[in-house]
């Protein structure tokens, strides 16, 4: 059964406060906090204010995803801010090993995301080091795009690494997830399922994840 991470990139931030309280009253486990800058992606989204005040009407897991240059310099906020789990792109790290022990230092598990172009035998170094991979199953930067394909090739590919070197490490899928792929996502070795859209735009949110939880 797959861990559900509502991304609140794709909620109404004028209510933010109803938002935080559905997914509480919620099957789901998590919550999936997408950072931007507008440098490592064309877009920029919300930071560590919005984070410190999410952190204050949930108790459930806070799962940030980092779209950043140079996140080494703002790990320690993330951490004070009240993140659980903090990814950093593979991308976006000359030196991802020590952002990985960094992210451990600081009392978080750490996880490392994955652009789509990226091949999967680029995590075979790192993958001991880590609590969870995020695949990216859209191009980041914008929510509500379609999902690749090609994705469910590189979970599986990724599961077989798992299963051979970590097998405590949590595959999370992000973009494009919705009632239709959800299945054939898991059954590929996903265990982390990120939807925004498809909560959030659903006419009932709390049932949605609920029809997720029970793929």
């Amino acid at each position: 059964m797959a861990i559900i991470a509502p991304s609140l990139l794709a909620s109404n931030f004028l209510r933010l406060a109803d938002e935080c309280a559905m997914i509480n009253n919620s099957e789901a486990e998590w919550f999936h906090l997408d950072v931007m800058d507008g440098r490592f992606v064309p877009n920029i989204s919300f930071g560590l204010p919005v984070i410190e005040q999410i952190r204050t009407a949930t108790t459930k897991v806070l799962d940030v995803h980092l779209m950043i240059e140079e996140p080494e310099k703002y790990a320690e906020a993330f951490a004070k801010a009240g993140a659980n789990i903090l990814s950093v792109h593979i991308e976006a790290c000359r030196n991802l090993h020590r952002n990985i022990q960094q992210i451990h230092d600081l009392g978080m598990k750490a996880g490392v995301a994955v652009n789509p172009h990226t091949p999967i035998h680029l995590l075979v170094d790192i993958i001991e080091d880590v609590d969870l991979v995020n695949l990216m199953s859209v191009n980041p930067g914008f929510g509500g795009q379609a999902f690749i394909p090609y994705t469910l090739k590189k979970i599986a590919e990724l599961r077989q690494l798992i299963n051979e070197r970590n097998p405590k490490v949590e595959i999370e899928i992000d973009g494009g997830v919705n009632l239709n792929n959800a299945a054939s996502i898991i059954a590929a070795g996903a265990t982390v399922l990120v939807a925004g859209n498809t909560v959030f735009k659903s006419k009932n949110p709390i049932e949605t994840i609920a029809q997720l939880k029970k793929i």
